[in-house]
């Protein structure tokens, strides 16, 4: 999987899955564009990556960001061989019954209109004349109901038909896949695990939860050559657990 003078942009890259995706994809010889909300953030997440990361501050799905994203990708590069749309959030815990619409709303625009937005940017940006991939970090949340995390559950879902959707429409081209991770030692889901791993962990065959690494392999896997033949498919990254619980 050697990703020598390709080019490729993470969402969400400062920290967690993104952080180690980015990582992976240096070490195969990617330059790699991160994007993330917070400049010291960033900041120090380029530090570790080295000289063949860069980034680019603010919201994604703002303005002011994407200019400067498409900004950055063209004037050094010219456009982009790969994107992993890796942004999502979750800002609630409880039963779809006492959700508020507007946060329901918000939780659907970061993470499948989001997706959508930087993959029609890729589209323009590269990815089809270059013959690229796309990747769509979900959740396990997606395949099947999850207490608490309902609308999360749901926006993650959408996005697994976004990525078979768009594998369609962007063939043959541009492959596009999807993950599912399940529980991930990130600051993300810290209130998942935090004071209770071990307990989380036994529900788990492979009898731990997963780290940022993880996930990074199988995001490679399908982006790299590897996967040529592969696409609109989503990979549950689980630790077995959906084989052993409904």
């Amino acid at each position: 999987m050697r990703f020598d003078q390709k080019v490729a942009v993470v969402t969400g890259g400062s920290r967690g899955i993104g952080f180690a995706i980015a990582k992976e994809l240096i070490a195969g010889g990617a330059t790699v564009i991160i994007t993330g909300r917070k400049q010291d953030s960033l900041d120090a997440a380029l530090e570790q990556l080295g000289d063949r990361a860069r980034g680019v501050a603010g919201k994604l799905g703002q303005p002011e960001h994407d200019d400067a994203l498409r900004r950055a990708i063209t004037d050094e590069f010219g456009g982009i061989d790969y994107l992993v749309n890796n942004v999502g959030m979750n800002p609630v815990f409880g039963p779809l019954v006492q959700l508020d619409l507007d946060v329901a709303r918000k939780i659907l625009d970061t993470n499948v209109l989001g997706a959508l937005k930087m993959s029609r940017l890729g589209y323009e940006l590269g990815l089809r004349e270059r013959r690229g991939a796309i990747v769509n970090v979900g959740s396990i949340s997606g395949l099947r109901p999850s207490t608490g995390i309902g609308m999360y559950g749901v926006s993650k879902s959408a996005l697994f038909a976004l990525t078979r959707q768009l594998a369609v429409e962007f063939a043959p081209n541009i492959r596009v896949n999807a993950v599912a991770p399940a529980a991930i030692k990130t600051d993300f889901s810290k209130a998942m695990y935090e004071g209770r791993e071990a307990e989380l962990a036994a529900a788990y065959p492979a009898e731990r939860i997963g780290v940022p690494e993880d996930v990074a392999g199988p995001v490679c896997f399908f982006l790299s050559d590897a996967a040529g033949w592969v696409t609109g498919q989503t990979l549950a990254i689980d630790g077995g657990l959906s084989l052993v619980t409904p």
